[in-house]
Order: C-alpha cells, then structure tokens, then sequence
C-alpha cells in the first residue's frame, strides 16, 4: 500500500478539499505519485469517471475529487470516492457505490447500509494505493460527529481500520476555531484521539502572528501540533466549487457587461457548470435565492441541473420565477437549460414511475417545444461533441434521467457522439442540452459570448485552474509545514 494521510475538519466546509487538492499538486510538484482519496461524499455535483471495459460510459464521483485528480495529473476513478450520496429531499439520498447506482436510501435506513458499504470502500482504498506513493485522504463533515462513531465509514471509522493519521483541519474564519479543536479532542474516544497527529488552522485573514497565543491554547488544551495557519486562499474562488452551502456566498457579483442569472434550485446539481462564465472578465453570474426575482437586467438566464427535476420546477414557480422568465423573454433576453434545466423548459415532465418522488407529471416552462420522460435508466458518460451553432468542439459530460422529444428537437443545439442532443427555439434565443460542461470550451464560450454581444471572451479556462492550483499549493508550502505532513503518512 501507498502511504498515507488524511484530513479531517472540526465541522463542514472548513476547506479541506481545497487543502487537500493544493497537497496533492505539492506532492505532485515534488515528484510523487500522488492519488486524492474520500471514502464517502455527500453532493449533488457529481463527475463522470471512465471504467476501463464499461460499455455503459461511466461512473459517478464527486466533483471534489475530479478536481483533486487533476492536481494530482491522473485521469479521475470511480474509486477516489467509492460512495457518493446525492439527495433527492431533506431526508432521502440516491446511494452511488463505485460509480453505480447502489439505491435510494431515507437518512436513517443509510446509517444501517452503512456496514456493507465499508467493504467497497476498502477495496477501492486498496485500488487507488495500488502503484502510487502517496494518498492524500479526505474526511466528510466532522469526526466529533460522535452519535454517529459506531457506523462510520467517513472519518474515524475508515481511518482507524486502514491505520491512516489524522490531520484535523480548523476554520478560523467562521469563529470559535479554539473551542472546535479543543472541543474534538475532549470527545473523542482514545482510540480515535490517537490517530490525530497534528492540526492546521485554515481560512485566516489579516496578521497571523495574531493568533500565537491561540496556539498555544490549543497546545495546552490538546497536546497536539501545529502544522501551520494557512492564510484566505484567493486562488481557491478560481477553483470549482462542490458544496452547495458556498451558493449562499455567490448570491451577487461585481457589475459587469453581461449579467447572467442563475436561480438557486433547492436541489441544485452540478453548478461548475457556470464557473467558466464565472471567469471571464466582462461577465457577472448571480446566483438568485428563493424568494428574489430573476434580475431584470440579465442578458442570460441559465437555469442548471437539477437532482429532483419536478420538485425543483414547483419551487420554480411557487418563487415567481416562471413569470420572471417570461418577462425576461418578451424583452429579448436568452436563456440556456442544462440537464434538469432543459427539462424544465419544455412544455411538461411526467415521471410515471414516480422515480424521483410522489408528483408524476408537473407542467413545463413552456419555452421549448418539448417533452420529457423520465426512464430508469440512467446515462453516465463523458462525451465529446460539436456544437450546432457555432460548428466548434465541445467537450463535457453527461448524468441524467430521462428521455426529451418533441419538434424543437429537430434544431439540436449539439451533436454528441455522432447523435443529436438537445433542442433550440425557434428563434435562437431558448437552447436546452443534456450536457455538462457546455461553457468550457473556450471556443465556444467564446462565440457564444460574442453572439450576446460580449466581444474578447474565451479564455483558457483549464489553464487558469491549472494556475490556482499552483498557486494553492504554493501557499500551502509557504505556511504549513508540509515536509512534516507528508513525512508523517503511513
């Protein structure tokens, strides 16, 4: 087996994919063979992985991971996240096991599923070590979780049965850092205790020597070692995002030339598709939260993926939203549907099968003349592909229910692997497509920009993820003392 080692925070979105993406591009930097690794994740933003020999296309990880495989410069596997769960309600997930889907499970019935599914976990553990020399691992929500210790298979749980140290990462940012760390090492059991090997202090802003005498009080209290206080990494808001809580952060931009908007569905899935957009200069994306009105001087409103298309699209209409939409349509305005996006355009969804929930038919936006079914199966591939408009290449992927006809389907907005994807208004104005990841090629985003007006678009966007990892990782070496992080893998 690889080396390894693992970070666990005090709580959630306290950075450490973030923390461990910029490890694994240090590690990568030094010359080692180095693989992300997160034995359960929770998230609506999933990657495609390819499975050598899989006539289906592929299987499902979570963006995290994605990510921290292209700072390690590997191709991503099913087995960096051998469980993904993606809820579909407050109290229900679809279960993903090694890319595939594993079942539907209430929150309650999950925490007894969990014991089978630590065998998977240990067997893609045993796959991703294989040929590597180091595993930068990553925890899932707290270890101080302790009501949920005796089923874990996320934190303590996996790391005492694979003999992986600990890193517990604190978030200074949202206050009370010294209480969280101290307060873990007060309610973990000894067994657990002792598989923590040090903490770091993530997300500080202003002067850090500041915070001395709190690491000392957390010496005091704990024992443990200081790695380091890792500064606000302004570089980590070029990087994608996987949780849907940082939503609530991107709720407004900086004024621009072109104003997209973006409704914040409550079961959002995938929204990285909108951060190419994102990162162009003369573009402003906003996020819309429930109860707010799609802004009246948006040029584009992209509606994204969604995991439970029907419910999202009541929501959608109890916000207003709907005659937001159609207001912004009588004055011009264009508007993208991707995945569950594009179902909602069209004039109805029915789920006969009740799959995603109790409603069976809800009706569309009625902006393209469509219909869609949904079907059991489910498609997972990544694609390449041309779009229709522009005759440029197009790359990204596709995780979706469902089946979408009708006569707007006759102007395809893509072709992907030699098929037709997609639907287009009649005008122009309106296009749904299935894929993900439409916005990143640059050619393309590119064009289309310029089609709104805005000239000068399409820059590289890999390469600028590329350059902020870099730059996370550089930080990382400046501040935390990684020769002693790594040295202390087993």
């Amino acid at each position: 087996m690889a080396r390894a080692i693992m970070l666990q925070g005090t709580g959630s979105d306290v950075g450490k994919t973030v923390l461990g993406a910029g490890l694994c591009r240090a590690a990568k930097k030094r010359g080692l063979k180095v693989r992300p690794f997160k034995p359960q994740n929770m998230s609506n933003n999933a990657a495609v992985a390819d499975i050598p020999g899989d006539k289906a296309g592929g299987g499902e990880i979570g963006r995290a991971q994605w990510l921290q495989a292209i700072a390690c410069g590997v191709a991503p596997s099913v087995h960096m996240n051998p469980v993904l769960l993606k809820p579909q309600t407050d109290v229900g997930a679809q279960v993903i096991v090694q890319g595939k889907m594993f079942g539907e499970a209430r929150a309650r019935d999950y925490q007894a599923m969990k014991g089978q599914l630590m065998d998977a976990v240990l067997d893609s553990w045993g796959k991703v070590g294989e040929g590597a020399d180091l595993v930068i691992v990553e925890g899932a929500g707290s270890p101080a979780e302790i009501n949920l210790r005796s089923r874990d298979i996320a934190n303590m749980g996996f790391a005492t049965r694979a003999d992986v140290p600990v890193v517990l990462v604190g978030d200074i940012d949202r206050g009370g850092v010294i209480a969280s760390v101290a307060g873990t090492h007060l309610i973990l059991p000894e067994e657990d205790r002792r598989m923590i090997v040090g903490y770091l202090i993530n997300k500080f802003r202003g002067d850090i020597s500041l915070f001395d005498d709190g690491l000392k009080s957390i010496e005091t209290f704990t024992g443990w070692r200081c790695f380091g206080v890792v500064p606000w990494l302004k570089a980590a808001a070029r990087l994608p995002s996987e949780d849907s809580v940082v939503l609530e952060r991107l709720a407004s931009g900086e004024a621009r030339a072109l104003k997209v908007a973006v409704p914040m569905l409550g079961r959002i899935a995938n929204f990285d598709d909108l951060d190419p957009l994102k990162a162009e200069p003369q573009v402003e994306v906003v996020f819309v939260p429930p109860g707010k009105p799609l802004p009246a001087d948006a040029g584009l409103v992209v509606i994204p993926g969604s995991k439970s298309t029907i419910g999202d699209l009541l929501k959608f209409r109890e916000n207003g939203w709907d005659r937001d939409l159609l207001a912004h349509r009588k004055r011009g305005g264009h508007v993208v549907g991707i995945c569950g996006g594009f179902q909602m355009l069209g004039r109805t969804v029915r789920d006969p099968d009740g799959i995603e929930g109790s409603v069976i038919e809800a009706e569309g936006l009625g902006l393209l003349d469509v219909e869609t079914v949904m079907e059991p199966e489910k498609t997972v591939r990544n694609v390449s592909a041309r779009s229709v408009q522009f005759d440029l290449p197009l790359e990204g992927y596709e995780i979706h229910l469902g089946r979408t006809t009708g006569p707007d389907t006759l102007r395809p907005s893509a072709v992907i692997n030699g098929v037709e994807d997609g639907a287009v208004s009649a005008d122009g104005k309106v296009i749904g497509t299935y894929m993900h990841g439409l916005f990143g090629a640059d050619g393309f985003r590119g064009r289309f920009l310029e089609s709104l007006g805005i000239k000068g678009g399409g820059i590289d966007y890999r390469a600028e993820v590329e350059r902020a990892l870099d730059e996370v990782a550089a930080e990382l070496e400046t501040h935390l003392d990684c020769d002693a992080i790594f040295a202390l893998a087993r």
